[in-house]
């Protein structure tokens, strides 16, 4: 790490779950490993009030519990360059005593101005915070960068999304802000550029004229557990696909970029989100599907429906399951149907995107009835992350039976390199000030852009139904009819929960 690189890294919220869950655990991850400079400091800051000593006590206990890397003989070392001050959001003036307490802060740990300010708030003070910091500086670059990092959601539709972006921009600038998607941190989404664009053997083929379709899949075991409330504000289309699977599909969809550098590679993501094909008000049936998961008996216990949740309105409308049909119309994918789909409280946690291609054009083995001709690149992106390759082999013995057989690739079978967390991999580049894996403003909006008249066609359309799907089951059978070769279907890396045995491939 330059000498350069040295700062003060500020946490809004720094008493809640994601802090000590994931932000503190992966920058200790990054002092075990020297990736911090060695002139940092950390400013825990929060509505609640604690004292240097009793926030340090707390953070230390939750790099044990959460830890991200196993050695912790380095904890009394970095727990020493915490720090907490408490203040009130949405007022002003503790804006001016955060500015004090770092101009404190810097000359007694050797700090420049350098300072990354992380929002773990509600989105309700993602507008009112940059904006309080920049009313007493704290946005000025002249004494050393400034960046402000936010979580999703960016907005809540395109218009409140609009509104945040005309509030962040008034005072800080577009390379100034990274919009962290966690989704981006995985390992395996980021390979999805090293295994196009470095093997000959894909990049020829991935295009209409081979792939028959792409299908993205996230899938959760579990429901909204004690975050009803806040699951009824936004359903799996906001929660999932508006930002991380939309994301997911830009780098499948991508051009190659003209460097590694961050600006071409999210000019790549971006024209992918411009070609999108707008989703009609009137096609949104034929083009979206949602659902909802309700009570069922998984291994024979009982589980609550979504509208049995705490925080759930008994009548509420929100969907558990989104699936959506559309296609990206460019030279690459002109005619390619792009499939998503994402829920909770089925059968298994899994995140993968699919590569369907297109069967051979003479099969001349077509006897062997249920015997699939068309290959599939599988790209797992958790929580088993590797890659697989199903294709066609004889049966030994007398005459052309064939069977599907796998070639597959596990990180896990890397004994010898740690696979970083995503938020790991995130702060870093944060640090270094690589934008590559954050969202840039103009990726936000058109994603808004897109998913618009879905959102309020399930809004105001009452014509259009909410599906119910049992727990532990793939999601709604109408899901299906997306789809629309009938001898295709989704991809099933596990069975339904009410089958005997779980099975999944990779």
């Amino acid at each position: 790490m330059k000498e350069n690189d040295s700062h003060i890294y500020v946490i809004f919220g720094a008493s809640g779950d994601l802090t000590k869950r994931k932000l503190v655990p992966a920058l200790y991850s990054l002092f075990v490993q020297d990736l911090l400079p060695e002139k940092f400091a950390l400013l825990g800051v929060s509505r609640s009030v604690y004292t240097d000593v009793e926030f340090r006590k707390a953070m230390k206990t939750a790099i044990r519990e959460f830890k991200e890397i196993e050695d912790i003989t380095k904890i009394d070392d970095f727990v020493s360059k915490i720090y907490y001050e408490p203040i009130k959001f949405d007022d002003v003036s503790s804006y001016v005593l955060l500015k004090n307490r770092l101009d404190l802060l810097r000359p007694d740990c050797n700090v420049c101005g350098n300072t990354i300010f992380y929002l773990s708030t509600p989105p309700s003070l993602y507008g009112i915070i940059p904006t309080h910091l920049a009313a007493v500086g704290l946005n000025n670059q002249d004494d050393g960068w400034k960046r402000l990092i936010i979580e999703k959601p960016f907005g809540y539709d395109l218009k409140s999304a609009t509104k945040l972006k005309d509030q962040l921009l008034k005072h800080w600038t577009e390379e100034q802000l990274f919009r962290i998607d966690h989704y981006l941190g995985k390992e395996t989404v980021q390979n999805l550029l090293v295994t196009r664009f470095s093997n000959g053997i894909f990049e020829p083929l991935w295009n209409r004229n081979y792939v028959h379709h792409v299908e993205i899949t996230s899938a959760e075991s579990l429901g909204v557990e004690k975050r009803g409330g806040y699951y009824e504000t936004s359903g799996a289309l906001r929660d999932m696909v508006q930002n991380h699977l939309l994301q997911v599909a830009a780098f499948t969809a991508m051009e190659s970029p003209s460097s590694l550098e961050p600006t071409a590679i999210r000019n790549e993501i971006l024209k992918v989100f411009q070609s999108l094909r707008p989703i009609r008000k009137q096609d949104v049936k034929t083009h979206a599907i949602r659902g909802q998961y309700l009570a069922s008996h998984i291994k024979k216990e009982a589980i609550p429906g979504y509208r049995e949740e705490e925080g759930v309105d008994p009548h509420s409308m929100t969907e558990t399951f989104a699936a959506l049909k559309f296609y990206i119309d460019n030279w690459r994918w002109g005619g390619v149907p792009f499939y998503i789909r994402t829920g909770k409280r089925l059968p298994t946690r899994v995140t993968e995107v699919v590569i369907h291609f297109k069967a051979t054009p003479h099969f001349l083995f077509s006897q062997n009835e249920g015997h699939s001709t068309a290959n599939q690149l599988v790209i797992r992106i958790q929580p088993d992350e590797g890659i697989l390759l199903k294709f066609g082999m004889k049966i030994p013995g007398a005459g052309f039976e064939v069977q599907n057989v796998n070639m597959d690739f596990h990180y896990s079978d890397l004994s010898h390199q740690r696979i970083p967390s995503a938020y790991e991999r995130l702060l870093y580049d944060s640090i270094k000030g690589d934008s590559t894996l954050f969202a840039r403003t103009e990726e936000v909006i058109e994603a808004w852009k897109f998913l618009t008249p879905v959102l309020e066609a399930w809004k105001n359309d009452k014509d259009i139904p909410l599906y119910g799907y049992p727990s532990g089951s793939w999601g709604p059978e109408k899901a299906d009819d997306l789809i629309e070769d009938k001898d295709v279907t989704w991809r099933y890396p596990c069975k339904n929960l009410s089958d005997d045995g779980i099975y999944c491939e990779l």
